[in-house]
């Protein structure tokens, strides 16, 4: 779900050393304004990013729809694709872009699968003009960019947070025929409406939320780092307001609306049976969706479905503990092709 996952240990340069630099220049050019892209700790994590997705044969592209919206995703893609191997998806949470959600999954998981990592609309590069933000707006735009890119059927979709919502759909509309697996990583999917208002009430309501969600100052980015982790990385407070800076302020009015579309609007849509597999990863320590809707989830699902609760983990499992999330993901999905 969560962009503020470089803060804790990336795999690609210590955290230290590059707090350290940010920290001679934010001193030695605080004056300069014209600079601050250049010497953004944010916007040089994002670069070695994009080398790192490109170490693993991703390539980065973005489809234009061609629908009435304008809408463009940005989707990372093989860059040499084959059919002998199953087509995943990976569907980002809330905050930032794929990139940052997803840097832990792409090494281990580009080996058996090819990998097609887009950024919803509205998070990093993908935009529309379209006034839509339901989840099924998402799954629709992500489907159909998918299938400009040559995927036809999807061995897998996996979703963390509110990508897990996205998943859901998506395994909805489009069926076994097109979609045969959906991992769901602590994502709220089948809260009732008493559950939603009672889990609203403990973060001081839907407006709270979507300030912690879409933070615009360190203290709420910290709020986040608090619910997202079982034990939050340490970051200084210009880590922070540079975060925002450089990751947060593209389409933040469009994305606060989501929020209050999934928390209204789309709570109340029906939640179906899905036809296919699905496998549901939850922390045990989880602050943002308690352990208890993954078994509800589960029952509702019924035999097809598992759960694995993660011990001693919080909201961003996928981060936290992201060898056992991706052994557990290998094995689900390889499972019908072994």
């Amino acid at each position: 779900m969560f962009i503020v996952t470089t803060l804790k240990s990336l795999l690609l340069i210590p955290l230290f050393y590059l707090s350290f630099t940010k920290s001679i220049l934010h001193n030695l050019f605080t004056n300069q304004q014209q600079r601050k892209n250049l010497f953004s700790l944010t916007n040089l994590i994002d670069h070695l990013l994009s080398l790192y997705f490109s170490y693993h044969g991703l390539k980065p592209c973005t489809i234009n729809l061609h629908d009435q919206d304008h809408t463009s995703i940005h989707i990372w893609i093989p860059n040499r694709p084959t059919t002998s191997r199953p087509a995943v998806v990976l569907l980002h949470g809330y905050g930032g872009n794929a990139k940052w959600q997803f840097y832990q999954q792409i090494g281990p998981l580009s080996r058996d699968f090819d990998l097609y990592v887009p950024d919803l609309v509205f998070f990093g590069n993908s935009h529309s003009k379209s006034l839509q933000r339901t989840v099924a707006f998402q799954a629709r735009s992500v489907m159909e960019a998918v299938r400009r890119v040559g995927v036809e059927r999807v061995a897998a979709v996996f979703g963390v947070s509110y990508g897990g919502y996205v998943a859901y759909r998506m395994a909805e509309m489009y069926g076994e025929e097109v979609v045969e697996k959906v991992v769901v990583v602590s994502s709220g999917i089948g809260c009732t409406e008493e559950q939603r208002v009672e889990e609203l009430r403990k973060f001081g309501g839907i407006d709270r939320v979507v300030e912690i969600l879409v933070p615009e100052n360190p203290e709420d980015l910290r709020m986040l780092m608090d619910l997202a982790f079982h034990r939050p990385p340490l970051a200084p407070t210009f880590v922070l307001r540079d975060f925002i800076n450089g990751m947060g302020t593209a389409y933040r009015n469009e994305r606060k609306q989501i929020l209050h579309e999934l928390l209204t609007v789309d709570s109340g849509h029906p939640c179906p049976v899905l036809e296919q597999e699905t496998l549901i990863l939850w922390g045990d320590k989880d602050k943002v969706f308690p352990m208890f809707l993954a078994y509800q989830l589960a029952r509702h699902l019924g035999k097809k479905s598992r759960v694995e609760i993660l011990k001693d983990v919080g909201h961003a499992a996928n981060l936290e503990v992201a060898d056992q999330v991706n052994r557990l993901v290998k094995s689900f999905v390889l499972d019908s092709f072994m």
